[in-house]
Order: C-alpha cells, then sequence, then structure tokens
C-alpha cells in the first residue's frame, strides 16, 4: 500500500493531469546499495520530493533501484545502461565507485540522458551536480572530536570502509588530516577495510582488535556498518563503555542505540534525507531547462550523547523514513 502522503501526491497528479496541467519525467534514483538504512533515508528524501513536486502538477516517476552488495560495482553498471537504455528522463546516482561508473553516465550523458550524482564523487564532468556531505570536512571533525575526547594523547585505529568509494576515501582522508595536527596521538592501524556488510566489518574488527585490541585508546570509523560492527567488537572484549572512545559515521537503529548508551562517544552524522530529496529537485530543475549548482553541500553534524536530544540533532538521528515510504 501507498503512504498516504504519497496517495495525496499521486491525486493531486491525477486531477491535474485532467485539467492538462501535467508534467511528466522518469527519473532512476539507483544507491550503492538497498538494504542500509542510510540508503533508506536517501529513499524517503526522493520520495518527499516526488510528493511536493505533484502537488505543483510537476509528475515525477520514481525508480528505486541498487545493488544488493555495495561491492557489486558490475550490478550497479548494468543497473545504469538498463535504465540508460529505457530513456528514462533523468538519473540520480550514489556511485559505488568513482572511476567504474565513469563511462555508464557518459554514454547516459551522450543519450540525452542527464546525471546527478549524489553522496559519493565521480571522477567525472558529465554529471550536472553533485549533491552530497563535505566528507573531508566531516573526517576532519572527527579526526578532532576524538583527539579531543583523547586529551590529545594517545593511540587510535582508522577502520576504512572499502577502495573506490569516494565519499569515504574523503572521511578517511579527513580524519587523518586532522589528527597530524596532535603530536601526542599515534595512528597505530590505518589500512584496514571494513568491506561493504556488517559481517564483513565485524571480521575486520576482530582481525584488527587481535592485534591492537588492548593498546587502543580511540576509533575513528568510516561508515555506519564499520561503527556498529567496531563497537560490538570491542563489547566482546570488555573494552567499551569510554574504555576506548568511538567516533563513527552516519546514523542508524543500532549506532543510535549504542550512543545512547555511552558505548560510542560520538556520531558524524549527514542528511541522506536532504540528499535524495536535492537530488531529484536538481534533475527536474535540468529538464526544466533551469540553471542548477554545480555542488550542493548538504551539511555535516557532529552528534554527542549530550546533544543527541536537541530537536535538530534527533530529526538527522531519526530521519522520517516511514513517512514517505511504503510499509
Amino acid at each position: 500500500m501507498h503512504s498516504p502522503l504519497r496517495a495525496l501526491a499521486l491525486s493531486a497528479t491525477l486531477v491535474l493531469t485532467a485539467l492538462g496541467a501535467d508534467t511528466q519525467y522518469s527519473i532512476a534514483v539507483i544507491p550503492k546499495g538497498t538494504t542500509h538504512e542510510f540508503w533508506k533515508s536517501i529513499h524517503a528524501g526522493a520520495v518527499k520530493a516526488e510528493v511536493e513536486l505533484a502537488t505543483k502538477g510537476i509528475h515525477v516517476r520514481l525508480f528505486w533501484k541498487g545493488p544488493l552488495r555495495e561491492d557489486d560495482r558490475d550490478q550497479q553498471i548494468q543497473v545504469v545502461e538498463n535504465f540508460t537504455a529505457r530513456k528514462v528522463s533523468g538519473i540520480v546516482l550514489a556511485p559505488l565507485d568513482s572511476q567504474a561508473l565513469v563511462a555508464p553516465v557518459a554514454s547516459a550523458t551522450q543519450a540525452g540522458i542527464p546525471t546527478v550524482v549524489i553522496d559519493s564523487d565521480l571522477k567525472s564532468d558529465k554529471q550536472i551536480s553533485f549533491v552530497a556531505t563535505d566528507n573531508f570536512k566531516g573526517g576532519q571533525m572527527g579526526g578532532d572530536s576524538l583527539a579531543g575526547m583523547l586529551g590529545g594523547k594517545g593511540k587510535v585505529i582508522l577502520l576504512r570502509y572499502q577502495v573506490g568509494s569516494a565519499s569515504t576515501e574523503a572521511r578517511e582522508a579527513g580524519f587523518l588530516d586532522a589528527i597530524q595536527k596532535y603530536p601526542g596521538i599515534q595512528v597505530i592501524s590505518s589500512d584496514q577495510h571494513a568491506g561493504p556488510t556488517r559481517e564483513t566489518a565485524y571480521q575486520a574488527s576482530q582481525n584488527i582488535l587481535n592485534r591492537f585490541g588492548r593498546d587502543v585508546d580511540g576509533v575513528f570509523c568510516a561508515n555506519e556498518t564499520a561503527t556498529i560492527a567496531m563497537t560490538k567488537a570491542l563489547r566482546d572484549i570488555g573494552r567499551t563503555g569510554g574504555k576506548v572512545k568511538i567516533v563513527g559515521f552516519d546514523s542508524g537503529t543500532q549506532s543510535v542505540l549504542d550512543l545512547k548508551q555511552g558505548e560510542v562517544q560520538a556520531l558524524v552524522v549527514q542528511d541522506p534525507v536532504k540528499m535524495g530529496y536535492l537530488g531529484v529537485l536538481t534533475i527536474v530543475e535540468k529538464l526544466q531547462g533551469k540553471s542548477v549548482e554545480k555542488r550542493i553541500d548538504t551539511g555535516v553534524t557532529l552528534i554527542t550523547r549530550e546533544n543527541m536530544n536537541q530537536a535538530d540533532n534527533a530529526a538527522l538521528l531519526a530521519p522520517p523514513i516511514a513517512k514517505y515510504l511504503k510499509e
């Protein structure tokens, strides 16, 4: 069943169509994956844009499809190519790989299908806009926060996400850029990748802690699954609750619970609903012949146990997914 908001949008669309006032576009929104809460929030933002546009007589038919695993570059390439062949009006894409998706986007552009890139950058000039967090800045915030918790002294670990993901690589670079300002902090591990799932992240976390678990004072994790998995692995060896300071990236049900319980000390949080929302609005503006900004920053916020209940922060930690997506 459709949500009440989407039903309202569809009703408005039907009325406007009857009046001959409706403009229709087919927009493919292609995330890196579909299971993590972050991508569900992106989806909710895209539907929010669809709902608002319908009330203005602009009917957007959204196609939401992405790879099952966030390391399946070939599947994401195939999804882009399929939507290009279907001649959708536009594409909103979160590239799994900053280089592997260059050719498919170029092909879409050549076919007259504009692409807005969201979340993670692409090494190309073919996309009409990049709508995303300043991930380097977010990584810097994480590094400065962790250093502050440690009083500028201690041994820290960086748990990366995976090779080729521009968004997380920028976070990792930002973290290392910030942490180098603190001569009393030693980075004892910075070359390990969590991989695409909680399971791969948990295994990577266990492997790191088998070597450094008794020496580490702080950890920075580059995405949601890495944060959740590292927290669990530290819990397993009795080193949560502030014994090891954890700063993660992104919010999900489990990571927010870990923050509330004091097992995670801070989360660097994006606004994925805004990202999905502006991604769709930007592609529609382009299709209407309007000029669009080449870079749109959707913001980043450091949230701790102390400020997590502030209204703006609480909204970021609990995005309105159910309000926009089907039950």
